[in-house]
């Protein structure tokens, strides 16, 4: 049986989560006994300065045995975060921030005496 023909034949369920820079894949896969297990791709895009890119991959691999540990401690992790840091982003956050600051700089720095007025078409 060739190498292609065995991918399509594990490959049971798939779902993909795009997200930025990052792509997750969610796979439900065959072992060769006929079980399933679910495999979990993080690929990231990394561009290079001369434009071209390539793509990292972790994966992980979720027997069934271990579904409802799993499960239980990913509940309780991502509980944990929402309730200690909410649900906005923080890169988000820092932009708005970053926003409102650079607003308050330009308002200050318009109303100090020292602030020179410059004319663009001198140049």
């Amino acid at each position: 049986m060739r190498d292609n023909d065995m991918l399509e034949k594990e490959e049971i369920f798939s779902k993909v989560l795009r997200a930025g820079r990052r792509t997750y894949f969610f796979d439900v896969r065959s072992t060769k006994a006929n079980d399933y297990y679910i495999t979990i791709t993080e690929s990231k895009k990394f561009t290079e300065e001369d434009g071209s890119y390539h793509f990292k991959k972790h994966k992980i691999y979720l027997y069934k045995e271990d579904f409802a540990a799993f499960s239980e401690i990913l509940e309780e992790m991502t509980n944990f975060v929402i309730n200690e840091k909410g649900e906005e982003v923080i890169s988000e956050r820092h932009q708005k921030d970053f926003k409102r600051e650079s607003f308050t700089t330009e308002e200050s720095s318009s109303s100090t005496e020292s602030f020179t007025d410059v004319s663009f078409d001198d140049i």
